[in-house]
């Protein structure tokens, strides 16, 4: 198990590096120079143009460039904004809070509701699994900015009962104004998941070993959790990783209809304001995070099913 996390590990940091030559190259992908870029289409002043050339060192040739903004991040230094003129890992470190417990809360309603519904589908009766199945579908084809505009008409403007903006005082408050945010952002999700859980749990319950269990007359509950449950995990636990990972990128869309202060709107805001040091950054943390959320799937996988690793090294 260890050289399978090992050889785990080499590689996501082979992705890490490519996506930061790749965020880095961002600017140079634009139309027109990158000073041309960043300056906006009016330009700007000889000093503001020799603030920025200094700044992102446009002088020195490419690859210069991108080492020594690698060498930056990776001792802590994100850079400067041009925009709210102060180091970008000050801007982002009172944000990346609300990104965190939006996303944190949705992965929990996901997985409550996704496991959960998806269990009974396939567990209860037909008009069970035609309800839910059902749901999931209206769940899968609805943006998440139009259910959040939804909840926002009903539950917060109609019937009162959530705030709609914001991300309140802190504590209990910030949690009760990020429950409709999280709603918005985990229905598609949780959708997802219902159906492939719904899919897994068939699946297991029509092996062989499973038939033998009912047979020899073990209880219901029993046969579920020690032999359906258990062995369905792995597709659960995959689809599960990569809805975390894509919640990050969906976080940016609900962060704005809700207008929550963190990484998301903060990324749009950079993008219309030409603020690159703060897109770079920002993107960068954000596959960071979804690098991160895959890697410890993967080593999930090796506690849920060890096979999985023995069969790497094999």
């Amino acid at each position: 198990m260890g050289s399978y996390l090992l050889r785990r590990l080499g590689g996501l940091l082979l992705v890490l590096l490519v996506t930061s030559f790749i965020v880095f190259g961002l600017m140079y992908l634009a139309p027109g120079s990158p000073l041309a870029f960043v300056l906006g289409p009016r330009g700007g002043t000889p000093e503001q143009v020799a603030a920025v050339t200094a700044q992102y060192h446009f002088d020195d040739p490419f690859f210069v460039r991108y080492f020594r903004w690698l060498g930056d991040i990776v001792q802590g230094d994100l850079g400067h904004s041009i925009v709210y003129r102060q180091d970008v890992s000050a801007l982002m470190s009172g944000r990346i809070g609300t990104t965190a417990a939006l996303v944190s809360l949705s992965a929990v309603l996901i997985a409550v509701a996704g496991v959960g519904f998806g269990t009974l589908a396939a567990l209860k009766s037909r008009w069970v699994d035609t309800v839910v199945s059902t749901l999931a579908a209206i769940g899968l084809s609805t943006p998440s900015f139009v259910v959040g505009v939804a909840l926002i008409s009903v539950f917060g403007v109609g019937l009162g009962w959530f705030p709609t903006f914001g991300v309140g005082s802190g504590g209990f408050d910030t949690l009760v104004h990020l429950i409709l945010p999280a709603i918005a952002l985990s229905v598609a999700s949780a959708a997802y998941l219902a159906r492939i859980t719904k899919a897994a749990v068939n699946e297991e319950r029509g092996r062989e070993h499973v038939q033998t269990a009912t047979v020899r007359g073990l209880a219901a509950g029993v046969i579920v959790r020690r032999h359906v449950l258990r062995n369905a995990l792995i597709p659960i636990t995959t689809v599960m990783g990569l809805t975390v990972a894509t919640l990050i990128a969906g976080a940016v869309v609900v962060e704005n209809v809700f207008a929550l202060d963190g990484l998301g709107s903060l990324l749009v805001r950079a993008i219309l304001q030409r603020d690159f040091a703060v897109v770079q950054a920002v993107i960068l943390v954000l596959v960071v995070a979804f690098v991160v959320v895959n890697a410890i799937v993967d080593f999930l996988y090796t506690i849920i099913d060890p096979r999985i690793a023995l069969g790497s090294r094999q």
